[in-house]
């Protein structure tokens, strides 16, 4: 059994749209194949993997360092110890193999996105879907198959009034979801109120917000915005400064007593545990978004839930970012609160399968071998198009 080939394309997923940092104009992310030599139903089992949204594609650096190590490699040493499988925290090793610890930036999408790939090939390779296959190795032995979601919108965008915001949310609610998250900080604070209040009008029982500055505010703005948030009963308030400042995090405890949520830009064990050190987190009210595909994989991710176990956390307190099926199969497995979705945005890689529909704020698993891509007919398009 051995990895044949890793192929990389680097794939448009432009749009007009802002949050307060970035524009998605020019916005690309990586595509993955990881074919092996195993055969299932006549074919070779090829496991696939993307990065999230907001972090460019990484191919030079899957070129030049992280592929090689792993066809390089004695095949023997990538897999496990039963020889039956490909074992991930392995390859991993391989990719990681002289790389200085620290430094956490573009390295750890590339990896990342090869680690969604390898799980993927794994549990094909094992006949399962990957969310059960995660439960009888790292959870409880029972997966969930039932996650919330929440769908993420309310991004700027040339024109965009505020009917045009409350269109754009009614539309998720009549698909089912409960919760929906607009952007902040692009405009100013009294604008802001008024898109806020906008949305809060159209919601009903049971229907909530979420907003998300992206990282865009210093104390002082992290702080009157608190202050005027606090007046709504918010389902949190996100990434408001940026996310190594865990002192503004710690400090905006003091004035926003409402649940917050960050992390989607801290891409190692590390990082998250010094937010949880040091960035004043509650965990009885507070969510964390580390995002596997833009944080080494799941390999870390892993790493990353022992040490929040350690620190008093509970993994339903995580709901990643990035909208994909890889986040959503780790909630389901390892009983994450949930996952983020983009309903309309960065197709075809967001998204569920076909025929899966929100209901009452949730997605029910289907039972797919892998991660599930197969089951999204416009993304396994794309996808057997690299591998071909």
């Amino acid at each position: 059994m051995r990895i044949v080939e890793i192929r990389e394309r680097t794939m448009p997923i432009a749009s007009p749209i802002r949050n307060a940092y970035i524009d998605f104009s020019k916005m690309t992310l990586s595509l993955v194949a990881v074919v092996t030599d195993v055969v299932r139903d006549g074919r070779p089992v090829i496991g696939y993997g993307f990065n999230s949204n907001g972090r460019y594609g990484q191919g030079t650096l899957m070129r030049e360092r992280f592929i090689p190590r792993v066809i390089d490699a004695e095949p023997e040493s990538l897999q496990d110890d039963s020889g039956t499988n490909l074992d991930p925290h392995r390859i991993w090793a391989a990719m990681f193999t002289n790389e200085k610890p620290g430094g956490h930036g573009e390295r750890s999408v590339a990896i990342g996105t090869i680690d969604m790939a390898i799980w993927d090939a794994v549990a094909k390779i094992a006949g399962k879907p990957l969310f059960r296959l995660l439960a009888e190795r790292y959870g409880t032995g029972q997966a969930d198959p039932r996650v919330f979601v929440y769908a993420a919108g309310g991004y700027y965008y040339p024109g965009k009034n505020h009917a045009a915001l409350q269109d754009e949310m009614r539309s998720y609610l009549d698909r089912g979801y409960k919760v929906v998250k607009m952007k902040i900080g692009g405009a100013d604070l009294a604008e802001d109120q008024r898109r806020i209040e906008a949305v809060l009008s159209i919601l009903g029982n049971g229907q909530r917000l979420a907003v998300d500055a992206n990282g865009r505010f210093d104390l002082d703005t992290a702080i009157a915005y608190a202050r005027a948030l606090s007046q709504y009963e918010l389902f949190w308030y996100e990434e408001p400064g940026d996310p190594l400042d865990y002192e503004l995090q710690a400090t905006l405890r003091n004035y926003y007593p409402g649940p917050m949520a960050t992390g989607e830009n801290l891409f190692s064990m590390q990082d998250a545990r010094n937010l949880v050190r040091y960035g004043g987190m509650r965990p009885d009210r507070d969510w964390l978004q580390f995002d596997c595909a833009l944080s080494y994989g799941l390999v870390e991710y892993l790493r990353t839930l022992d040490m929040l176990r350690e620190h008093g956390w509970s993994a339903a307190r995580c709901i990643p970012h990035g909208g994909h099926q890889m986040s959503l199969n780790i909630a389901a497995g390892l009983g994450l609160g949930g996952n983020e979705s983009y309903p309309d945005l960065f197709q075809p890689f967001g998204g569920f399968p076909d025929g899966v529909q929100v209901q009452d704020g949730h997605i029910t698993m289907p039972e797919l071998p892998g991660i599930g891509f197969e089951g999204k007919h416009d993304l396994i398009e794309v996808m057997r198009a690299l591998a071909t």
